[in-house]
């Protein structure tokens, strides 16, 4: 079977590798469809690159093998998997912690979700980490349940009400996740913001209150003007652009909130002056992953059509044209959501 690695930095190699053995608890699964997510690109392009680093933790498939003692899956079932599964029973996890639980990091697909086939280990499969897809959801639009999790888990960390108002800083995939909450739980205000005028046209489709070139020097203007020059509400940093962070402080209302949702690289360091978060009151927060409640709710969101996942995707590849996708992810040169197949 094909399974993708990391070669050497920005380079992915294709690899025959041999079947993983399956354990009496574990699922093969056959991967139908697995997103490219930003934390993948950073391990390919960024600093944590290094050889043989496991990619894909966003794939759907189909059950094709099971182990003995295996009772709740069959083959033939359509699937989605989640990479990673806490215990639900440690200090982090009774704190709501579930993505710093140290079986969380022990637990994952094997050899990876950007596999022809992987393994799901028994913890996983016995512990929520599976769920089973409903016949209406394509494996593209299943690709999609862990990317929105994480979304979903981050809107969890900060207080907010209806109409209020929102700044995204960077509407790649998750950004537009983020849109599409905002719209959900009813702010009245969307500010969209990127250096990417594919993304900022894009925006546009979703009822936004306004797209803003992050290189706009009246951007902090514009968001004053429309919020009783107070600053948005609740603003979310979606990029691994440490400016961006800069710019959510200083657009973000007095008692607001700020979240760091994207990934910066490994090192990064930031000038921020802390007297002004300290004296603005401002809920400065970060939101890394995602829990299986997370996943079940992101499923759900996705069934009952209230997000509708599947207009934000925009290119497919084949596994064997992962280095291409991965490069073209990197760049967003008219790009959404890029999902690689089988």
């Amino acid at each position: 079977m094909k399974t993708a690695y990391v070669k050497e930095p920005s380079t992915i190699s294709v690899d025959d590798t041999e079947k993983p053995s399956l354990g009496p608890g574990d699922i093969l699964v056959q991967m139908y469809a697995c997103g490219i997510c930003g934390s993948d690109l950073e391990k390919v392009f960024g600093q944590y690159g290094k050889p043989s680093m496991k990619l894909g933790h966003e794939p759907a498939g189909v059950v094709v093998d099971i182990g003995e003692n295996v009772t709740e899956f069959a083959k033939g079932d359509r699937v989605f998997t989640h990479h990673h599964v806490p215990c639900y029973s440690c200090h982090h996890c009774s704190h709501g912690n579930e993505t710093m639980c140290k079986k969380y990091y022990e637990t994952n697909l094997s050899p990876c979700g950007l596999s022809e086939e992987y393994v799901v280990p028994e913890w996983n499969v016995s512990h929520g980490g599976v769920l089973k897809l409903p016949d209406s959801m394509s494996f593209e639009e299943a690709a999609m349940i862990e990317p929105l999790a994480c979304c979903v888990r981050a809107w969890t960390k900060y207080p907010y009400r209806e109409g209020d108002s929102v700044a995204v800083f960077g509407v790649g995939p998750t950004g537009m996740m983020h849109v599409m909450l905002a719209h959900t739980k009813k702010f009245s205000k969307i500010f969209c913001f990127d250096v990417n005028d594919f993304r900022l046209d894009f925006a546009k489709k979703f009822n936004v209150t306004e797209t803003i070139r992050s290189t706009d020097e009246k951007r902090f203007e514009k968001i004053l003007n429309q919020t009783e020059s107070r600053g948005v509400d609740v603003a979310i940093v979606a990029t691994s652009s440490l400016k961006a962070l800069v710019d959510a402080i200083e657009m973000v209302r007095k008692g607001g909130a700020v979240m760091m949702f994207g990934v910066p690289s490994k090192g990064a360091k930031i000038d921020l002056d802390m007297s002004k978060v300290y004296s603005k009151e401002i809920t400065l927060v970060t939101s890394y992953a995602a829990s299986d409640n997370d996943t079940k709710e992101a499923l759900e969101l996705i069934e009952s059509g209230k997000l509708d996942v599947k207009q934000l995707i925009t290119h497919t590849y084949p596994i064997l044209d992962s280095q291409k996708a991965f490069d073209h992810a990197r760049s967003g040169e008219n790009a959404m959501k890029i999902i690689i197949t089988k």
